[in-house]
């Protein structure tokens, strides 16, 4: 397959491209998800690879693309809240407060779906996970592709989920009909996931909309066992809660304890496995990136800007992919963000990269 990839927003001569240039392209990308294809394009979360979330073939071309287990459920992009109505069974009260509350944003809900919406796009549930992302790109394709988009991560499975467009290619050229090369996508990290079919919202992923901004809203809300527990037997509800994700291919460790000893940890397995010729990685922060040592080294900013941390983990992965990395070490953020903010999407991605490899010092 010719994989067609088009840049929006600047032209080649670095001029600001005009309005009815990228109307042009994305009315084709809308065409081609209308016709069956697949097109990856940008949110303000990560990169998404979407197809026609009301027809059964486009999400089988999703999930082979991708190379993604079929019961791995995918989240239906729309644009506007009026388009919810057609695909879900009832909106219970809290998920219009949280709608009016966070929509358009990287939130997304989890409602019993409605008989139009195919079981292949929702791993053969009987509930459908919605979105409505923020990106003006994002949100002008949605709505040339007819309104209903169903889109994961555009990445391999298994691998991080790519915020640089130059990642989806690398990923996804030859496997899919478009590529949409545009800036913006600027957290970094999925959609926070919420449940809102039983009576207490109940986080099934968390990301950049945190707990307590979602408790201020609706009151109480809970938080799913299978999160942080790999060994839980409940099943899982939601993309990303079942298999390993966002996996380099080095091997990664998070390592927990008191800074001084983790450094100290940290180099000793650097010098040993440089000792040994492999390329090593490391993911530190402000307050203590001058004392490592290693073939690659990435300061993840302030311990104290969870921020910045997920705006760049994903990239660091992907580098450590292109330098060839065998072994990473990263610090662990449980500590630091234990206020239960955007900490624990950080943690909860780590953790899911690392395979659930943690060393205490």
């Amino acid at each position: 397959m010719k994989t067609k990839i088009v840049t929006i927003g600047k032209t080649e001569s670095g001029k600001t491209e005009s309005p009815e240039s990228v109307e042009e392209k994305l009315a084709e990308a809308g065409r081609i998800i209308r016709q069956g294809g697949l097109v990856a394009f940008p949110t303000e979360t990560v990169y998404g690879l979407g197809g026609d979330a009301l027809n059964p073939e486009s999400s089988r071309k999703i999930y082979a693309a991708k190379g993604r287990p079929c019961d791995n459920p995918l989240i239906v992009h729309i644009a506007e809240l009026s388009y919810l109505e057609r695909i879900v069974c009832d909106i219970p009260g809290k998920a219009q407060k949280l709608a009016d509350a966070f929509w358009p944003g990287p939130l997304t809900m989890i409602f019993r779906k409605a008989a139009v919406v195919p079981k292949q796009t929702t791993g053969g549930l009987d509930t459908v996970a919605v979105r409505m992302p923020s990106h003006p790109v994002a949100t002008s394709f949605i709505k040339k592709a007819g309104g209903y988009v169903a889109a994961p991560s555009a990445n391999l499975s298994g691998k991080p989920s790519p915020t640089l467009a130059k990642y989806v290619i690398q990923d996804m050229d030859g496997r899919i009909d478009m590529i949409i090369d545009a800036e913006g996508v600027e957290i970094g990290l999925e959609s926070t996931i919420v449940d809102v079919t039983g009576t207490v919202p109940m986080i099934l992923r968390p990301g950049y909309i945190t707990q307590q901004m979602l408790s201020a809203v609706v009151g109480e809300t809970d938080m799913d066992v299978t999160i942080y527990d790999s060994s839980s037997p409940q099943a899982p509800k939601a993309p990303g809660m079942k298999y390993r994700h966002y996996a380099p291919r080095g091997e990664l460790v998070i390592v927990e304890g008191e800074p001084q000893q983790v450094v100290r940890y940290i180099n000793v397995q650097t010098a040993l496995h440089e000792a040994e010729g492999k390329r090593t990685g490391i993911i530190g922060t402000q307050e203590t990136i001058a004392q490592y040592h290693a073939f690659s080294i990435k300061n993840a900013g302030s311990r104290s800007d969870a921020k910045a941390v997920a705006r760049q983990l994903y990239t660091f992965l992907r580098e450590f992919d292109d330098e060839d990395i065998a072994y990473i070490y990263a610090e662990s953020f449980a500590e630091t963000f234990a206020d239960k903010g955007l900490g624990q999407a950080v943690m909860n991605r780590l953790l899911k990269a690392a395979g659930h490899k943690v060393v205490h010092v």
